[in-house]
């Protein structure tokens, strides 16, 4: 819930949140057939699963014990000060039932799909990142396209057991270890690491600066620089641009076509208020305009 202000009026918006629906939902204003798969439970669950009905989501899910997390934001102070956070709840962990029922949802889901998108939970304790790994190491085993937006254990996980695509911050690399600064010349050795470690190709996000990419057949960094906007919003930047990247994936897009649309669809979330939304022809429009050049 966040709060706005509206002609010195408050302004209650209610919305369902997350990584996972914010990218199914901007992977649904794309046109693609999405399945979220996800728990819910209690009050904040019985309400997810009809507010993420309304976004185009068809949605798949487990019942669990305990309620969903979520998070109240004032968001009435000038722009350049943010949001203010009011409350936030955190999800309890999954018990081992629920993490069964979510595995077998989400492998079938995937199976069916053909391509599948690993986000990161609310709490580091809702969901183990074992659980990540078998998942993206038997979903590529039989065939299918994993691409993985994670950081720390869940993104070696994935790594560990192949990943078709990972996404990731160069924060999060350092964070992690798996590069002593954010400079570019850390973060290189990093990238070219994460592909001999397992994963095909990776896209390091770099806050304001352009992000970096590099498919492990190529062997080529490429700099991908979004068209110039005013940012509204830069929360949830990176989340569109892995759903625009999935979606022209799972089209069979080829790997310009990918990066121009994931970073497209970045730009487009920062110019407005919602996380995750936008419009399919304002996105191939910005797609047009994204720069994507080797880096010297």
């Amino acid at each position: 819930m966040t709060i706005e202000d509206r002609a010195g009026q408050p302004e209650l918006h209610v919305h369902a949140g997350g990584q996972g629906v914010w990218q199914a939902r901007m992977l649904a204003a794309l046109g693609a057939p999405v399945r979220l798969c996800a728990g819910l439970g209690g009050e904040t669950g019985r309400l997810l699963e009809r507010m993420i009905a309304i976004d185009g989501v068809e949605l798949r899910y487990v019942e669990t014990a305990a309620r969903n997390g979520g998070y109240v934001h004032d968001r009435r102070q000038p722009e350049d000060e943010g949001r203010v956070e009011i409350a936030a709840e955190l999800p309890a962990p999954l018990d081992r039932h629920e993490l069964d029922g979510l595995y077998e949802l989400t492998l079938a889901e995937g199976l069916r799909a053909g391509t599948v998108l690993l986000s990161g939970p609310q709490s580091e304790t809702v969901v183990p990142a074992r659980l990540y790994g078998r998942l993206a190491g038997d979903l590529r085993a039989n065939d299918v396209r994993v691409v993985a937006d994670l950081a720390g254990e869940r993104m070696e996980a994935v790594v560990e057991a192949g990943v078709d695509l990972l996404k990731v911050s160069d924060e999060e690399l350092v964070a992690h270890e798996r590069a002593s600064s954010t400079e570019i010349d850390d973060v290189v050795p990093a990238m070219r690491q994460l592909i001999k470690d397992g994963a095909r190709a990776v896209v390091v996000s770099r806050a304001g600066e352009p992000a970096l990419a590099l498919d492990g057949e190529a062997d080529e960094i490429l700099t991908i620089t979004p068209p110039p906007v005013q940012a509204n919003d830069p929360r949830g930047a990176g989340d569109s641009q892995t759903a625009g990247m999935t979606a022209r994936l799972a089209a069979g897009g080829s790997w310009e076509e990918i990066l121009r649309t994931g970073a497209a669809c970045g730009a487009l979330n920062v110019v407005r208020h919602g996380l995750g939304t936008g419009g399919e022809e304002a996105v191939q429009v910005l797609a047009e305009r994204v720069q994507l050049a080797p880096l010297k």
